[in-house]
């Protein structure tokens, strides 16, 4: 019988611990400004505030997300 004590091997480094993360709130975050909805005017070629700001929120989550995936993938 041995008397040396085998430790398990330890975990790989989280990879998921990065500060970049955080800006993916930004566009879960601002679609639930209900203060952004209210209201028709401005006008944006005829089309209401609510709907050319649904279209611009799709905008920003896909710069946001593009910006956090360049930053934090491997290298």
């Amino acid at each position: 019988m041995s008397t040396t004590e085998e430790r398990p091997p330890e975990p790989p480094a989280r990879s998921d611990r990065n500060h970049w993360y955080w800006l993916l709130l930004i566009p879960i975050i601002v679609p639930l400004i209900p203060m952004l909805y209210n209201g028709t005017d401005p006008t944006l070629w005829g089309i209401p505030r609510f709907y050319w700001l649904q279209l611009l929120f799709v905008v920003l989550s896909v710069i946001v997300t593009l910006v956090v995936y360049r930053q934090t993938r491997g290298r």
